[in-house]
């Protein structure tokens, strides 16, 4: 299972919403630039799954690192690509969305063949941020694009096409990566060349470009650097506990709580800050964050003790393993249909706490019965699907929920802030796995640290199912009939005006 799966989507503009962005395509070109758009958010949203097959590969080629060195090749690219991606979406639509797509998609593309040549860890982990730059630019940019390009009455149609790559790398990803780390872990990130460079010499020829005409300010770039150095340093005090002192850990610990208060005081004040506190005023969005964010982080966990359990412990090859996570994702989008229909007849949020049991069930089952003998059919898949199931429940009832009280002017700031939350959470939650698990060294060693790891995943997915049942939106009579959503648009109105 995976930290990633289901719809990225945020909500698609209604046509009144874009006036100053529309553009003209002929129908001849409508079909390819969504090809050319959803292959772009494929491979950028193959990135985060594929390279966790590759883990093991890595620490073998790269003698003496350690698993919390091993962390932040998963870590640098979730954090900077979560601090920058409300930022360069916000950019895109200022200076260019077709612009800045180019440029993301470019550097995404260049980044990933310095990753192959990389002759050290933390080399690749320096071109792993880079790829992260790339694919937050490129991602809110080739949405707007979509978005410019498709007419309203189609508009729905791209958005679930496009949002499907996301699904689609989620599920891939595990098999995928394990063919290629069968010849070289250094082809996870060479087979996006090809693709890069194709999907570039398209866009160039057919995507027009589209931006808003309105002036607006630039967004709060201090602020984003103050967030990515705040995640950092709690991912690495975190990832260090082990290995360092009390009193080094503690520091870095203390600078990171300091960093994101100095944020929070920055965005009350600052005229385009990266997270606008009004919109956390709306319950259903404020809530759906924290949901976010505390299932994000036991999921990033989840597949991480799943795969080094099997490679470390089972000693699988990186294609057994990729086969081996496959089925959990498969279940997702199967159970999204059940839940989709039950949202119907219940809340969002009760919908969601259903998921988080259900895969709090799936964990529990696999801690029970898991052990040293490879016994996958019995010990393994049985929590995995359920857990795949638990998945489907809650996390597109998430991103459904989150943003439908927000005013149409921030469903895209808003999904790209859910968004921000779940890369936050997935870093929180490799840190604090890295943090449990520490250096065994006997088998029996071994398994208590992974099952202290599994009940600490089953305990961050009992809190999210604790936050979800906050995140329910308001009835659809009381949004038409105004509320929350017009008094928070003609507050940012008037703050963007002023």
């Amino acid at each position: 299972m995976s930290t990633q799966i289901g719809p990225d989507q945020p909500k698609p503009e209604p046509a009144r919403s874009l006036p100053e962005s529309a553009v003209v395509v002929t129908p001849q070109k409508l079909g390819l630039s969504l090809v050319v758009l959803s292959v772009a958010a494929f491979v950028a949203g193959l990135d985060l799954f594929i390279v966790n097959v590759a883990f093991d590969a890595i620490s073998q080629d790269f003698d003496g690192a350690t698993l919390s060195d091993l962390s932040w090749v998963l870590n640098g690219y979730a954090i900077v690509f979560a601090a920058l991606l409300v930022p360069l979406g916000r950019l895109s639509d200022r200076l260019g969305r077709k612009r800045v797509f180019l440029l993301g998609l470019a550097l995404f593309t260049a980044a990933s063949a310095a990753c192959a040549t990389a002759t050290g860890l933390w080399a690749l982990v320096a071109f792993r941020v880079l790829q992260a730059v790339g694919a937050a630019a490129l991602t809110p940019a080739s949405l707007g694009l979509l978005l410019s390009v498709f007419p309203p009455e189609r508009r729905q149609g791209a958005v679930r096409v496009w949002s499907a790559s996301a699904a689609l790398a989620a599920a891939a990803g595990p098999v995928f990566g394990g063919l290629l780390v069968s010849a070289s872990w250094r082809w996870v990130f060479l087979v996006n060349i090809p693709v890069g460079v194709l999907a570039l010499l398209v866009a160039v020829r057919i995507l027009p470009e589209s931006r808003e005409e309105r002036a607006r300010r630039l967004p709060d770039l201090i602020g984003t650097g103050l967030l990515t150095a705040s995640i950092g340093l709690l991912a690495l005090g975190l990832v260090k506990i082990n290995e360092w002192s009390a009193a080094r850990t503690s520091v870095l610990l203390a600078g990171a709580v300091a960093g994101i208060a100095v944020f929070w005081f920055r965005s009350q004040r600052h005229p385009s800050p990266v997270v606008e506190p009004a919109l956390l005023r709306v319950r259903a969005f404020a809530w759906s964050n924290l949901a976010a964010l505390a299932f994000t982080a036991a999921f990033a966990a989840n597949l991480l003790t799943a795969i080094l359990w099997m490679q470390q412990v089972w000693h699988y090859s990186p294609l057994r393993t990729g086969l081996g996570i496959a089925p959990g994702p498969l279940m997702v989008p199967l159970a999204a249909i059940v839940a989709g229909k039950l949202v119907t007849r219940f809340t969002p949020g009760a919908v969601t706490a259903l998921g988080c049991l259900i895969c709090t069930i799936g964990v529990v089952m696999l801690t029970l019965s898991i052990g040293r003998t490879p016994h996958y059919a019995t010990e393994l898949l049985p929590g995995w699907l359920i857990g795949g199931a638990g998945v489907g429940f809650a996390l597109p009832t998430i991103l459904a929920s989150a943003t439908s009280d927000l005013p149409e002017s921030r469903f895209s700031t808003g999904s790209a802030v859910v968004n921000m939350s779940r890369q936050i959470g997935s870093v929180l939650g490799i840190s604090v796995l890295v943090a449990i698990l520490g250096t065994p060294l006997t088998y029996d060693e071994t398994h208590r640290a992974f099952v202290h790891a599994w009940i600490a995943i089953d305990v961050l997915m009992l809190l999210g199912a604790v936050t979800a049942l906050g995140m329910t939106p308001r009835p659809a009579a009381q949004r038409t009939s105004g509320g929350p959503a017009e008094e928070l648009e003609d507050h940012l109105l008037r703050r963007e005006t002023s």
